[in-house]
């Protein structure tokens, strides 16, 4: 008997893992310092879902609790450097496209956004970009930062205003997807 559930709970295991590694590592590689510790942190992320499988929300928490787990790895590595560079390119990007910024001259624009991120307390910051690259919901956002959906809300629309100030662009409230 113990058999048939292992085999339940390998399926449960493989099944998640299908629906939601595509998700994950392009989170983790856009925040971890390279692909290697990109691909460790995944790994330890499943092998912390594999001990925790019971104990996994189901339905639409699921994939927010697993970004937590992978953002509580990335916060707890004393050494992990993050990778702004991508980052901060596809902002701009989708900034350009929004026309709230101007097409890059030398790079000016890159460092006015990257300025402008890291004046935002890590939260905010952290809430802008899983709503922005990640596309989660504010409710999905709750569940990976430990908070309310309504704190969420909030806070995404302080850390929007607060960046649309300090890039000085009133077209940002029309965000369509950019924060």
């Amino acid at each position: 008997m113990g058999d048939g559930v292992e085999d339940r709970r390998r399926r449960e295991f493989e099944r998640l893992f299908r629906d939601t590694r595509t998700g994950l590592l392009a989170y983790l590689l856009r925040r971890a310092g390279s692909a290697e510790e990109a691909a460790d942190l995944l790994a330890e992320t499943y092998l912390i879902a594999w001990r925790r499988l019971d104990a996994i929300p189901g339905g639409t928490e699921t994939r927010p609790w697993l970004f937590g787990v992978a953002r509580n790895l990335l916060l707890k590595g004393a050494t992990r450097r993050r990778s702004h560079g991508v980052l901060v390119e596809r902002l701009a990007g989708e900034l350009r496209t929004a026309g709230a910024v101007p097409p890059p001259v030398d790079g000016e624009d890159r460092d006015r956004l990257l300025a402008a991120l890291a004046g935002l307390p890590e939260v905010d910051r952290e809430i802008l970009t899983l709503s922005a690259w990640e596309d989660l919901t504010p409710s999905e956002i709750a569940g990976v930062v430990g908070t309310s959906a309504n704190t969420v809300r909030v806070r995404l629309h302080r850390a929007r205003a607060r960046l649309r100030e300090e890039l000085g662009s009133p077209r940002l409230s029309q965000h369509h997807g950019v924060p």
